[in-house]
């Protein structure tokens, strides 16, 4: 089984339309879907989906985006985790994008991606991400794992409040453990982008990632 696990706060209105295109995607899979609702999200997001579907809604009771993802994890069934953000919308192919690459001696991987509006500077970022680098291996690049791999490594770090997703993927590679990108894109919401623009964005990104990397 695959275990689909969408950390979300205030999503409902990326919810309402990730959700039935997974339904619609998994319908002959044998998959789950877990979304994590952070402990102060305001929104019925829980209500979008029918009782009867293979997604099941929980309420995170401390906050934190890495905090939600690890009790996804501990509840899912699946053998194999997938960390999908409320905001991705991932092609139809990537089941078996993920299947394909963990059946081919990988234990972790994540995709590369494109924006969902096309800009130069937008297609400058999103060509990182299908190269293997320091700034690849983001949550937005949904995340996958074996289950044996994630409970090894005791998932992510709940200290972290921001780059999780990175710090994961660094002691991955630190320990030699072979990960796959896929080529095939998942498309990424550009909204923080058009909210603040490019550059405002850009600065901060690189501003961030570089505390990170000095150690804070």
């Amino acid at each position: 089984m695959i275990s689909i696990i969408i950390p979300a706060h205030n999503e409902r209105q990326n919810l309402s339309k990730l959700l039935p295109s997974l339904l619609a995607n998994t319908s002959k899979v044998d998959v789950e879907v877990i979304v994590v609702l952070s402990c102060d999200s305001e929104d019925d997001a829980e209500n979008l989906i029918s009782e009867s579907s293979n997604i099941n809604f929980i309420k995170c009771e401390r906050k934190g985006r890495a905090v939600q993802m690890n009790t996804g994890a501990s509840l899912a069934s699946g053998s194999i985790l997938v960390f999908l953000h409320a905001d991705v919308k991932p092609p139809e192919s990537f089941l078996k994008d993920i299947e394909f690459t963990l059946k081919d001696d990988y234990e972790a991987g994540f995709f590369s991606y494109r924006f969902d509006k096309r800009s130069f500077w937008l297609d400058i970022n999103a060509s990182f991400t299908a190269k293997d680098g320091i700034f690849t291996g983001g949550g937005d690049q949904c995340q996958f794992f074996t289950r044996e791999l994630f409970e090894e490594y005791d998932g992510y770090k709940e200290d972290l409040e921001i780059m999780e997703d990175f710090e994961m993927i660094d002691r991955i590679e630190k320990n030699n453990i072979p990960y796959h990108i896929i080529k095939t894109p998942v498309t990424v919401s550009a909204r923080k982008y058009e909210e603040n623009s490019w550059l405002k964005v850009s600065l901060i990104n690189g501003y961030v990632f570089l505390l990170y990397k000095l150690g804070a």
